[in-house]
Order: structure tokens, then C-alpha cells, then sequence
């Protein structure tokens, strides 16, 4: 979609005014003819907004054009892989999961921010679980926008029935079992896919463990594979017990991120205990008295929320991490415009845009404490968020993570098949990927 051409707002232009003049003046003395259009290929999550900011972000030097990637993470994937890989000079701007960062990186295919762009896009105010996902071999190779974690959303009267004090800490075998006694359930992510990692991944680093060795991890075939660990048994062990519990809803095996929605405000039953992302609070507050949501406001306010639950009593749990990076095209034909608008789009202004409008929470510190977002979310709810992603844990940084993901996923879906043997089962397999002696 071409975008109308327009001058920056001043309110978007915040700290990159001297990055936009001396790129302007650079492609004044240029011999380029007519004004360049930025393509910036976007996920599906919050569309309105990023065709806003698309709008807000254009200059007098260049537009953006919005391009729509699949809503499968793993196809968006693959289609900026085969972009990338042929050398494609039309990619600008791309909207990255941040478990892809570290290939296309590690393939070069993203223009790395330096000196003092690096450091605007990566100031103090960035968030530690943020910040460290678009670092790679010391370099800033992009600009985070959006931050995604999962808490427990859960019915208050469900967690209160079972005698649960939500105000502390909750393991993964105490909601199940509440759930099972009270006539409610608990929902997850674990269809065949990438969340399904993202929860096999968060119970492994609650238990204090890692799939790969995060000191060998960007080594790449040579990381050392950890699943098979205490630490791996205490995550198949939650997973088996839910599996066979009561609580355990009909489409377990191939549940993801919509699908248990419903089941938190359903028509019979006390609701459920579910760990979801950040966009379920505005989900259900534009679900108010309809189908699939509260009945009322006073529906509304049984909903209620916490920590992302506990592997291992006593041990602090590591909420997953997720969210949006924008990286910008190694063989652009214009990487300083496609740099300067990568400010743009992650700046605090377009941050607290996504979070009010979409549901999708910034990465930085200053737009969880503005006045904005603390109109729009429970003060505490912020809280909570804004400290998963600080405190939380990342899936492995590895140039080779598609392989990864899909090793585990080979070897630990379905859920009902999970044992004491899938860490042991699954080691030897995704061992046997990354040396390349097994296909997937």
C-alpha cells in the first residue's frame, strides 16, 4: 500500500532531527531521481496503528509502504529468509520475531546501528529482556518496538474458590489442581508450533535449566544441548500432569493463543487459569457483554492476573518473552532513510500508540510510567508486565533456532505423549540436528 506523502509530525520527530537532516543532505548530492518509497514488511498484530505510524514516520525524503507478512511467525519467517537470501534490495524494513534476530544477523542480513543511532535505539530505558534481544556479537543489529510477555490470567472467584493467594507466588501444580477441584480448567499453547516452545522453554528456566547452554549457545552446531536435565524432567512433568488432569481442556494437543479465550468467561463452569500474552486485557475489555467475554463490567472485574506460574516452588519463575523488532535490510538502496525510520517506528511516541490502541506493550521503561498507559491499564497490571519482560527469560539465542524449535516440537508434541523420557528422547534427536545428522 503506497502511504500519502506528508511531513513528519513533530510530535514523532523526538530525538532523530539531526539523523534526518544530515540524510537529507545526503540524498540531495545523490544522483538518485524522485523520492524513494520504504517497504516495511509487518507482522498482522496491530495493523490500524502501524499503518499510522507508517503515515506519521514519512518524510519529505521518502514514504513508507506497508507489506503484510502471514500471521504464522514461522511463514513470516521463511518469507524475509527467501527475501534476504536472494539479496533483495526492496526489503527496508521488516518487523521480526525476536528468536530471528540472531540468524538473519548471523547471515548479514541486517544493517547494524552504530554509534550514536546504537545508542539511541538501545538507551538505558530499554528493558533488559528487550535489550538483549537485538544485541548480536556485540553489535545492534535492531530496533525493538514492541515487548510481549505472558502472565496467568485468571477468574478471581476460580483462584479464590480454591483458597489461592494470588498475591504470592503460585507453582503450575497448584493451578492445575485448583482448577481441577473447582470445576474450572487451565489453558495454554500447545498446538504444534512456536508457542508451544515458548512454554516448554519458560517451565525448563523455571526449574533453572536451559534447552541449550546459554554460554555456548551462539556457537552454533557446537552449542551444548541441556534439555535432558532436571530441570527438562520438571518441565515434562508439569506438561504430563495437565495433560491427564481434569483440568486439561478438549483441545490440549492443539491449542494456541485463541483458543482458550473462551473459556475464561464461559457459559457453565467457574472459568479457567490461563497464560496468555499481554493483549488479553484489551481483548476482554472490548468483550464486554458479548459473546465470549464478561457479562458486565462487574464480569470484568473478576478477571484478575499474576505472575507467570512457578516450575518449581520456591524457585522464581521465567515468564517468556516475545514481542517485535524492527531490523532494516542489509542491501537496501536506502539504509540510512530505512535506519532513520526504524527510529521512528520504535520511538516512545509510537510505543505508547501500540500499547494503547493494540494491546502491545513498549520496551521501554518511560512509556509503562506515562500517563497514557496509566490511563488505559490497572497501574499494577503495568507493574506486572513491565517486570516479566525485565525479569523474564528468552528463548535460545541461536542462529540456528528454526532447527531448534522444530527438533523440540518433533519430540515433545503431543502433550499426551510427554514422559519422563521426552528430555532424554529429545537431547539425542536435536543433537543429532544441529551436527547434521538428522533431517527434521
Amino acid at each position: 500500500m503506497q502511504v500519502k506523502p506528508r511531513r513528519r509530525s513533530a510530535r514523532l520527530v523526538g530525538g532523530i532531527a539531526a539523523l534526518a537532516l544530515s540524510t537529507s543532505m545526503l540524498a540531495a548530492c545523490g544522483g538518485d531521481s524522485g523520492k524513494p518509497t520504504l517497504n516495511w514488511y509487518i507482522n498482522p498484530d496491530g495493523q490500524a496503528t502501524l499503518n499510522q505510524l507508517a503515515e506519521d514516520c514519512s518524510t519529505d525524503d521518502y514514504d513508507i509502504a506497508i507489506q503484510l507478512l502471514p500471521a504464522s511467525a514461522t511463514d513470516q519467517r521463511t518469507q524475509l529468509a527467501r527475501r534476504l537470501a536472494a539479496g533483495d534490495t526492496s526489503t527496508d524494513l521488516m518487523s521480526l520475531d525476536p528468536v530471528f534476530v540472531p540468524e538473519f544477523a548471523n547471515a548479514e542480513w541486517l544493517a547494524p546501528f552504530e554509534g550514536e543511532l546504537a545508542d539511541t535505539v538501545l538507551d538505558d530505558d530499554v528493558l533488559e529482556g528487550a535489550a538483549e534481544t537485538v544485541v548480536w556479537n556485540d553489535q545492534v543489529v535492531a530496533a525493538p518496538q514492541w515487548a510481549n510477555t505472558q502472565v496467568l490470567w485468571h477468574r478471581k472467584s476460580l483462584a479464590e474458590a480454591a483458597g489461592l493467594d494470588m498475591t504470592q507466588p503460585v507453582t503450575w501444580d497448584q493451578i492445575i489442581e485448583a482448577a481441577a477441584d473447582n470445576d474450572g480448567t487451565v489453558g495454554v499453547q500447545a498446538d504444534k508450533y512456536e508457542a508451544y516452545v515458548v512454554w516448554i522453554n519458560a517451565l525448563i528456566q523455571g526449574a533453572g535449566g536451559d534447552i541449550l547452554d546459554p554460554d555456548t549457545v551462539e556457537e552454533g552446531r557446537d552449542a551444548e544441548v541441556t534439555i535432558d536435565s532436571e530441570a527438562g524432567a520438571e518441565a515434562a512433568a508439569v506438561i504430563a500432569k495437565l495433560a491427564d488432569s481434569e483440568a486439561r481442556q478438549p483441545d490440549l494437543t492443539t491449542s494456541n493463543e485463541g483458543t482458550s479465550l473462551g473459556a475464561m468467561f464461559p457459559a457453565e463452569g467457574a472459568g479457567e487459569f490461563m497464560t496468555n500474552w499481554t493483549f488479553v486485557y484489551k481483548n476482554y475489555e472490548g468483550l464486554i457483554g458479548k459473546p465470549g467475554g464478561p457479562e458486565d463490567e462487574s464480569g470484568f472485574e473478576d478477571l484478575g492476573w499474576a505472575r507467570y506460574p512457578q516450575t518449581v516452588a520456591g524457585e522464581e519463575s521465567k515468564p517468556p518473552i516475545g514481542g517485535i523488532d524492527i531490523g532494516v535490510g542489509a542491501f537496501s538502496k536506502h539504509p540510512d532513510f530505512a535506519q532513520e525510520a526504524a527510529v521512528c517506528v520504535t520511538n516512545s511516541d509510537a510505543q505508547t500508540a501500540l500499547a494503547v490502541n493494540e494491546g502491545l506493550m513498549p520496551s521501554r521503561q518511560s512509556v509503562y510510567d506515562s500517563a497514557e498507559l496509566k490511563d488505559a491499564y490497572p497501574a499494577d497490571l503495568l507493574t506486572l508486565f513491565s517486570e516479566s519482560v525485565d525479569t523474564g527469560g528468552p528463548r535460545p539465542k541461536s542462529a540456528l533456532y528454526s532447527q531448534v524449535s522444530s527438533a523440540v516440537q518433533s519430540r515433545w508434541h503431543s502433550p499426551a505423549s510427554v514422559g519422563p523420557k521426552t528430555p532424554e528422547e529429545s537431547a539425542a534427536f536435536l543433537r543429532d540436528v544441529l551436527s547434521g545428522k538428522a533431517l527434521l
